[in-house]
């Protein structure tokens, strides 16, 4: 099992010629190969060669069985990722910050690794459409400015400033995709059903959000275009094209399932029904712009719509939600 304290000396070598025929096909490295992860590994297979981190010895087997090659490290413990440098032709960095503290250390401590020794060519960063915070429904491009009103979008964007670091002192092309709801019929936690089954309310039409969505496989195909398209230092709002608010998909989904529709409640007797972390999502209202995303990075959405993403056929097992 290749391990980041493994010496690679081959891989910084200077004359291309040098290199062994495995060693110069581009290396993708996935940080943070949670379910997106995996998507985006799957598209990339056969093309690249594929590295993860991982900080959990038990996954190596998992990832091998998906022709990933592991590499064992915590972001968490900077000294456990310094041989990342070099490793890697291109990056996508997909792991979360810490749930509590001031900033990214983690992101901070792959940066450090990363312009350490022969930097990648490009790197993207899957950060969150929350930097945005509440825009009250109106459309936003990525020209708006940041103003994140949660301590969690607070930290995603002390990682973007990483990120944007790296790309302006090495010369690393850095792609930052702001990520609204992930959703997949395969993806664990996926859709609204447990939600729905468990009577969960929503807000009364008048108190309603907008809410922003992207279908997992989507999102990976954009992660792999951003990869090799995305322009130096450039943001893109990655979401699909519905426009609809939250109490509105949740009408959809429970139509589409089969099941009953959820109460609507008003704002003011939510806090009786709903969790903190739920009404925090429920008092920001946007509708994400992503022709930016359509007209750079020419995605063309396979899953435009939630409407068709939630019937989508299911291939494969159900993937793993963490780490995106």
């Amino acid at each position: 099992m290749p391990a980041l304290r493994s010496p690679h000396s081959l891989l910084y070598a200077t004359r291309p010629g040098a290199l062994p025929a495995r060693f110069r096909r581009e290396r993708v490295l996935l940080v943070g190969c949670g379910d997106v992860g995996v998507r985006v590994a799957a598209l990339l297979r056969g093309r690249v060669r594929l590295l993860a981190l991982t900080s959990t010895v038990a996954r190596v087997a998992e990832l091998r069985a998906l022709g990933i090659t592991s590499l064992v490290g915590n972001l968490d413990r900077p000294v456990s990722v310094a041989r990342l440098g070099g490793l890697a032709t291109r990056v996508v960095h997909l792991a979360p910050p810490s749930e509590s503290g001031e900033g990214d250390p983690r992101t901070l401590a792959l940066v450090r690794a990363l312009r350490r020794r022969s930097p990648p060519r490009s790197l993207v960063y899957g950060s969150t459409s929350g930097v945005y915070g509440d825009c009250a429904g109106e459309f936003v491009a990525e020209t708006r400015a940041t103003n994140a009103h949660t301590a969690r979008a607070q930290r995603r964007i002390d990682a973007e400033g990483w990120v944007r670091h790296l790309g302006r002192t090495t010369g690393v092309t850095c792609a930052v995709l702001r990520i609204p709801g992930i959703y997949a019929p395969n993806r664990v936690g996926g859709t609204p059903r447990e939600r729905l089954i468990k009577g969960t309310p929503v807000l009364c039409r008048e108190d309603d959000v907008f809410t922003n969505h992207v279908h997992a496989d989507d999102l990976a195909r954009i992660s792999v275009a951003a990869l090799w398209r995305g322009a130096p230092q450039r943001v893109y709002n990655a979401n699909d094209d519905s426009v609809m608010k939250m109490g509105d998909y949740f009408d959809l989904a429970a139509d589409l399932y089969g099941l009953e529709r959820p109460k609507r409640v008003p704002r003011s007797t939510a806090p009786e029904h709903m969790s903190l972390l739920l009404l925090s999502f429920m008092s920001e209202s946007r509708r994400m712009d992503n022709t930016r995303l359509k007209k750079e990075l020419r995605v063309q959405l396979r899953y435009p719509t939630v409407a068709q993403g939630l019937v989508a056929p299911v291939t494969g097992t159900l993937r793993s939600g963490s780490s995106r």
